[in-house]
């Protein structure tokens, strides 16, 4: 996979993409992450990218020049421009649908808009998609490109060391995620519920679903009612509040 940038902050980018399961899937060749300052596509000495809003206003728009010479850069170099995508609050609200769509594909451009944005013609022209992190408005696009990125590239096949790891996150199933547990048994007074100890994996499996479930019900309503659940009530419910203080 190749994922451009286009931000006017290329090392913010260089330096985020460098740790975790991002910066392993760069070194091991699983994807491409190439920052564009978007400066160097400029036609002036002083390396302008933005100006003033017509019809006036307070704040700066991304021109529309320097935005277009480095999508043309980004062909040129024979990555299509299939996916273009602006990170702005009026885009749809990122979810693991749009993830797992986004992780299949063998291009992404993202477009880090900064001030009041870019020039309407750009997205008009060139952006087939705009995506949302939720209903709050941030510096810049480069944080949200980031998210966006991360949540990608961890589901391409051998960048999690775990690759079954990926596939019980949140919302994969339509649920949030189960409770988790390690070593020690007990800790101030909590201890690990006892199914998880029990080694039989059915129960285990069972008592995780239906934790996820109940812990949707009570944190998403919102997506509890959206799903399927099935017959969650079962043996392992009771287990699932057995892990109070003593």
């Amino acid at each position: 996979m190749h994922i451009d940038f286009l931000t006017i902050f290329p090392d913010l980018i260089r330096d985020a993409a460098a740790y975790g399961i991002a910066g392993r899937a760069i070194r091991a060749g699983l994807v491409d992450v190439i920052a564009h300052d978007l400066r160097d596509f400029a036609d002036d000495v002083h390396r302008t990218v933005d100006d003033t809003p017509c019809g006036g206003g307070a704040g700066m728009v991304f021109k529309p020049e320097p935005v277009a010479r480095a999508l043309a850069a980004i062909q040129d170099a024979g990555r299509p421009l299939e996916n273009v995508i602006f990170l702005s609050p009026d885009g749809e609200r990122l979810d693991q649908k749009t993830v797992n769509r986004l992780s299949i594909a063998p291009n992404l451009v993202l477009l880090c808009g900064r001030y009041r944005g870019i020039d309407e013609r750009i997205r008009e022209l060139y952006v087939t998609e705009e995506i949302s992190v939720g209903d709050y408005v941030l510096s810049g696009g480069e944080l949200p490109a980031l998210v966006l990125m991360d949540a990608v590239v961890r589901l391409i096949p051998g960048a999690m060391g775990d690759a079954e790891s990926a596939l019980e996150d949140s919302f994969q199933n339509g649920l949030l995620d189960c409770p988790w547990y390690t070593r020690p048994r007990e800790f101030e007074g909590l201890r690990v519920p006892d199914v998880l100890l029990s080694g039989d994996h059915q129960r285990i499996a069972d008592w995780r679903r239906n934790t996820a479930v109940q812990r949707t019900r009570i944190r998403r309503p919102d997506l509890y009612e959206s799903i399927e659940t099935g017959d969650t009530a079962g043996s392992e419910n009771e287990d699932a509040g057995r892990h109070g203080r003593s």
